[in-house]
């Protein structure tokens, strides 16, 4: 009965090394990515960048415009102060409410019996028209003057077209000309009271007054 049970433990045994060695250890195989996967994922990567680099130029344009709204206001908020500091205020026959000369546009002045421009005169007024684009807002009035000399009705006329010569100029350097009005005083209102040379050149002028602002 013994040799019985150790023969049977033997054949158990055996057939238990059998069934062990006929199930070999299974090998995990890792599978490269297709071809295919890794154009999807390399297309992927790269509209993400994309994206991450649209929004940053975004940002980047977002606050350069805002710095250049800011800049502006700021140069637009100094320009206004310049302008009320250069302004005098005056009263003038014929126009309602107050007007005003003002230090940044220049008078510019003739020779005898004369309304052309002179070269001289001509700067001074490329100079007021960069006034006037730097503000345009601005309306003015051109005042033609004239010396004693000559009668009353011819000064009054040379007066006008001394007026009128100085908007033409400054229509043809880019100023509309609903900006602009013109009045002649004749010899009315001297700058300078005196009956010499002197006097009658400073007198011999177009001048400018702020209408509206």
């Amino acid at each position: 009965m013994s040799k019985k049970r150790t023969t049977i433990l033997i054949l158990l045994v055996f057939c238990l090394g059998l069934t062990l060695a006929g199930c070999p250890k299974k090998t995990v195989v890792k599978e490269e990515p297709s071809a295919a996967a890794r154009r999807e994922e390399a297309a992927r990567m790269e509209a993400e960048r994309a994206r991450e680099a649209r929004e940053r130029e975004a940002r980047e344009r977002e606050a350069r415009e805002r710095e250049a709204r800011e800049r502006e206001a700021r140069e637009r908020e100094k320009a206004k102060e310049e302008l009320e500091k250069s302004l005098i205020a005056k009263k003038t026959p014929g126009i309602e409410g107050t007007v005003y000369e003002s230090t940044l546009l220049k008078t510019i002045h003739f020779d005898f019996d004369k309304y052309d421009i002179r070269p001289g005169d001509a700067e001074i007024l490329k100079e007021n028209a960069a006034v006037l684009k730097k503000y345009p807002n601005l309306k003015i009035q051109i005042e033609g003057h004239c010396d004693e000399r000559g009668t009353e009705a011819y000064n009054l006329a040379l007066g006008e077209r001394r007026a009128t010569s100085t908007k033409n100029y400054l229509i043809s350097l880019g100023i509309s000309p609903d900006r602009i009005t013109t009045i002649s005083y004749g010899e009315e209102r001297p700058l300078d009271p005196g009956h010499n040379e002197e006097a009658w050149a400073k007198n011999r002028r177009a001048q400018f007054v702020i209408i509206a602002k």
